[in-house]
């Protein structure tokens, strides 16, 4: 090698800081103008959902509220064992669906009644394996608490059908 070394300068596109800056700052500002725009295509029209026939009758219900209030008569009578049973219960209960016990079965009952008639109750208000929770229904929980008392005594047990919580006496 021989002492007359040279160094070649390094030329390229770039040939001062201002270009550098310039580089940097469109490369980072055109790919985000770029998004936004495709964004704004993609978002900007009205849709159907798949298979929607009427636009109108997918986007109402794309848009429908999530929940509803009713409001129930407080002072109605309490439905009685047997009427939340064929409202509510035997839908399972009859035919043993998903193994639910069936009605006057007391094989399948004993050891249900031997847990007592609180844990029966809880059981149906919050549910238990394949049985769905069953409070905050067509019934309230006195309700559902009579039907189970009649679902209970039909295969043997011995439990009193639950009354009305006492109203308040006035002053």
């Amino acid at each position: 090698m021989s002492a007359n070394h040279h160094e070649e300068a390094h030329t390229g596109p770039i040939k001062n800081p201002k270009q550098l800056l310039i580089a940097v700052f469109l490369s980072f500002v055109i790919p985000v103008f770029v998004i936004i725009g495709l964004v704004m295509s993609v978002t900007s029209e009205d849709k159907s959902g798949p298979g929607a026939a009427n636009q109108e009758m997918a986007k109402a219900v794309r848009l429908q509220k999530v929940g509803q209030v009713e409001i129930r008569d407080a002072n109605r009578p309490l439905r009685g064992g047997e009427a939340v049973y064929n409202g509510q219960c035997a839908a399972c209960h009859a035919a043993g669906v998903a193994g639910a016990p069936k009605f006057q079965d007391a094989a399948a009952w004993g050891p249900r009644l031997a847990q007592g008639f609180d844990a029966l109750v809880q059981s149906a208000l919050k549910g238990k394996g394949a049985m769905a929770p069953q409070g905050g229904g067509d019934f309230n929980d006195t309700e559902i608490a009579r039907g189970v008392a009649y679902m209970a005594n039909a295969a043997g047990g011995k439990f009193d059908e639950p009354q009305p919580p006492a109203a308040p006496a006035a002053q």
